[in-house]
């Protein structure tokens, strides 16, 4: 669903669900969000006020909250997710090159997707595959030893 089509009203029913499951958990904006996240692909804006005032905080408490986080989405992602670490030890064996590859080759910078919504580029600051880096995360799985021609594979695999 695009994020256009996510009015207020549109998601009130389904959000109000989210809210009253995640309610009896103590600290529960980071499941709230989670769980907002999981139902419509990202945060829809609209969802913030209803959030805010079932919590009874800001609704910049909550933006504040969920910009914190880099996993949370303001924009539904591509079909697909590659996340490239950009910890020092990847940095360290090529992940830069690796990173302005990816970039040119998908035409898109940090955190964009490809125009045909296939591919979203995401950084993620350490996979704790320090040994076989530089290391991705495609779509939830872990990949190592990515250099420019086993990245153009992926991507490739993916469309």
């Amino acid at each position: 669903m695009s994020a256009a089509a996510l009015s207020a009203e549109a998601i009130a029913p389904r959000l109000n669900e989210i809210l009253d499951d995640c309610m009896v958990l103590e600290g529960p904006l980071l499941p709230i969000l989670h769980a907002v996240q999981a139902e419509y692909g990202h945060v829809p804006q609209t969802a913030l006020p209803q959030i805010a005032d079932r919590l009874n905080v800001t609704r910049a408490e909550v933006h504040g909250v969920m910009s914190f986080y880099h996993d949370f989405r303001q924009e539904p992602a591509g079909a697909h997710v590659v996340k490239l670490c950009r910890a020092e030890a990847c940095q360290a064996i090529g992940a830069n090159r690796v990173a302005a590859h990816a970039k040119k080759a998908l035409g898109v910078e940090w955190g964009g997707t490809t125009k045909d919504g296939t591919v979203t580029l995401e950084p993620v600051y350490c996979l704790g595959l320090c040994a076989c880096g530089p290391a991705a995360l495609v779509d939830g799985q872990v990949v190592g030893w990515v250099d420019e021609k086993k990245f153009d594979a992926i991507v490739g695999d993916l469309k």
